[in-house]
């Protein structure tokens, strides 16, 4: 098996002679396997262990045996433990997909600070069939049949290659230690139904399924890749970065006559999964407003667009400005500042810079998000207009409309920061103090 291992990492590239590997060890047969590989094969590495105390004393005889494997072995340990639970909690996610995204998280803290090369994880070949099939259950594009790759990004996979089966045999024959976790028996997660109840009776009908199922996700590999080169394209021709938003034309869809599938594959990259395709088809067609929310953006029809936000995207509640130092300071102003020597000052044509007049505004200030029912006279008009219809006039979109701040002085709107000062407040001949504010633009 060591001649095989070391076949696929010349075959696929996955590390070069001189890298530093940092090995991902949990102490299950896997990972124990994959370490003695690297240890006979005289690769330079580390060895990482994450402790997620979800099994008590269980998850610490784990650490224990990979501690001293490394010790014995005279390999660099690192270890760390996670409150795993309170961190699903928190963020309203899974156990396992917390876990899995702590340990990704550290692993790539331990590589960069360590200068290690990349981090090798012990999916094996029935780990990646398994997973083409729970992609295949949830509904996915072709992405998702095309398996775990050997390499992705500064995560390499050496044991791809070999079954569940050949990894055993090989334990056995090389007296490996290593800890069975009893949850891997269960069959109340999806992937341990898979193993243990569909996996069999798809062998009873192919018993080189595995085999088989592999052979398909790298002819879909080859597939995907042609595919990704044709949605890439349609991508720049019907899509546009505008500030922090993505635009898609639906015009410009509707003319190249494109598919539901094509449609999926050019929103997968913002979490459209299989089951929320049809949200994502509904709102093209919808009216504007309609929109769908993914674990990582929101999607939202805007007349004859659709406008992708990423859900992270900084947003503004609500500040007392007591002072010009503390205006300075609120997020979303560049800078603030009171000028006084005005004899060449030109106001600058710069909606992200807005001039007012000093005098006329009271301490404390209010920044805060707009709310039905506010009104201001826009600059150079006597009469006064509601944001909401200020706001259609400049066909803000429903994420703009959120995003807007205005500053506030004694009850009155003094402006709309970003966009336009209230005419109450503008510069005047008699002005002898200006408040310079300078917006972020976004």
């Amino acid at each position: 098996m060591l001649d095989e291992f070391l076949k696929y990492i010349r075959d696929n590239k996955i590390i070069n002679k001189n890298d530093r590997i940092l090995l991902a060890i949990s102490g299950g047969i896997d990972s124990m396997v994959m370490a003695h590989l690297f240890i006979k094969a005289g690769f330079e590495i580390g060895i990482a262990h994450c402790n997620f105390c979800l099994r008590g004393e269980e998850s610490d005889l784990d650490e224990e045996l990979v501690k001293k494997l490394a010790s014995e072995n005279r390999i660099l340990f690192y270890s760390n433990r996670f409150t795993t639970s309170d961190y699903a909690r928190e963020k309203g996610i899974s156990v396992q997909m917390a876990a899995r995204d702590l340990r990704y998280e550290w692993f790539e803290t331990v590589r960069k600070e360590n200068k290690f090369d990349s981090v090798a994880v012990a999916h094996n070949l029935n780990d990646n069939i398994e997973t083409l099939l729970i992609n295949l259950i949830r509904g996915t594009g072709i992405t998702g049949l095309t398996g775990m790759k050997p390499v992705s990004n500064k995560i390499v996979r050496p044991l791809l290659f070999a079954t569940r089966e050949k990894i055993t045999k090989y334990c056995i024959a090389n007296h490996i230690a290593y800890r069975e976790d009893k949850s891997n028996a269960e069959t109340k997660y999806t992937r341990n139904k898979i193993r243990h109840l569909i996996i069999p009776v798809l062998k009873e009908i192919n018993p080189s399924i595995e085999e088989t199922l592999n052979e398909t996700a790298e002819k879909l590999s080859g597939i995907h890749e042609i595919v990704t080169e044709y949605i890439n394209e349609v991508r720049k021709k019907v899509s546009a970065n505008k500030k922090e938003a993505i635009i898609f034309d639906i015009d410009k869809l509707k003319s190249l006559h494109i598919s539901k599938a094509v449609i999926f594959e050019l929103f997968r990259p913002f979490g459209i999964t299989g089951t929320t395709s049809g949200e994502l088809v509904r709102i093209l067609t919808g009216r504007t407003g309609s929109q769908v929310f993914t674990r990582t953006h929101r999607i939202i029809k805007n007349r004859n667009e659709i406008l992708v936000y990423h859900q992270e995207s900084p947003g503004y509640q609500y500040f007392r400005i007591n002072n010009i130092k503390d205006l300075s300071k609120t997020p979303g102003i560049l800078s603030a500042e009171i000028m006084t020597d005005l004899a060449d000052y030109k106001i600058p044509d710069d909606q992200y810079i807005a001039c007012i007049d000093y005098e006329k505004i009271k301490f404390p200030l209010i920044i805060r998000k707009w709310e039905k029912g506010d009104y201001f006279y826009p600059l150079g008009m006597k009469q006064r207009k509601k944001l909401s219809d200020y706001f259609v006039d400049r066909k803000f979109s429903l994420v703009e409309k959120e995003q807007v701040l205005i500053l506030e002085s004694d009850g009155k709107i003094v402006c709309i920061l970003g966009e336009r000062i209230d005419d109450r407040y503008k510069v005047a001949g008699t002005t002898t103090k200006i408040l310079r504010i300078q917006i972020k633009n976004h």
